[in-house]
């Protein structure tokens, strides 16, 4: 099997919703630094409530691990997101003014991070590891993309700077690399029915990350005025 080509055929096809997620204008605001960091702050609140469920799904998927070669990548997957991004939000948070200890839990996420988490949780439970794989990559993969190109040109904010570092480093495209190589190894890009299925999660989670984007953008925080897009 060509390498990457299961994962580039979903690429592909999810083109127009990915396009949407990686160039979506709260993250051209985060790029020039014109995004008011109540937005910001908003995005952590539900952000830190997002990944705890999302290293749930991970954990999902290594129930699915065909090898220990799976185990290892996908367990280096989770130490990211536990050990390093949910750590970083919660201090980006607090250096935003955010209340870390008043944080709720799934019942105080908006609609939009409950039909994403749960989507996400449904796939990795009830799919196997393709699915489950398929469902949780377009976060991972998207935010290591739309970086790249902040990276550039940063902004004069330090907390932005310091956010798009996270995902612009060579240590997390090279994690994003061993993800979608799994991918590759455990679907089948000659299996019409397959990659029809994994085309369709694709497609969903990565408009979940559009959504999830509409939400921190569009929602008014603290009463403030939300930015015009």
């Amino acid at each position: 099997m060509t390498s990457e080509r299961v994962s580039r055929l979903l690429h592909e096809s999810g083109a127009s919703a990915w396009e949407r997620a990686t160039n979506h204008p709260m993250v051209r605001a985060i790029g020039d630094g014109s995004l008011p960091h109540p937005v910001f702050r908003g995005y952590f609140e539900q952000n830190v409530l997002y990944l705890q469920e999302y290293a749930r799904a991970i954990a999902l998927i290594v129930g699915n691990a065909p090898d220990r070669e799976a185990i290892t990548t996908l367990s280096r997957f989770q130490h990211q997101i536990v050990e390093v991004e949910i750590p970083a939000n919660l201090e980006f948070l607090e250096r935003l003014g955010g209340d870390v200890a008043g944080l709720g839990d799934v019942g105080s996420m908006r609609p939009e991070t409950y039909a994403y988490t749960r989507h996400l949780l449904a796939t990795s439970a009830l799919g196997d590891c393709a699915e489950g794989l398929t469902a949780v990559l377009p976060c991972q993969w998207s935010y290591g993309e739309l970086a790249r190109p902040l990276m550039a040109h940063p902004p004069d904010d330090q907390i932005y700077v310091d956010w798009i570092a996270m995902f612009g480093s060579d240590g997390y495209d090279g994690l994003v690399g061993e993800t979608t190589a799994l991918l590759d190894r455990v679907a089948d890009p000659e299996d019409p029915q397959q990659m029809s299925v994994l085309m369709h999660i694709f497609e969903r989670s990565t408009n979940y990350e559009v959504a999830f984007w509409d939400m921190a953008y569009a929602s008014p925080i603290r009463g403030e005025r939300r930015p015009d897009r």
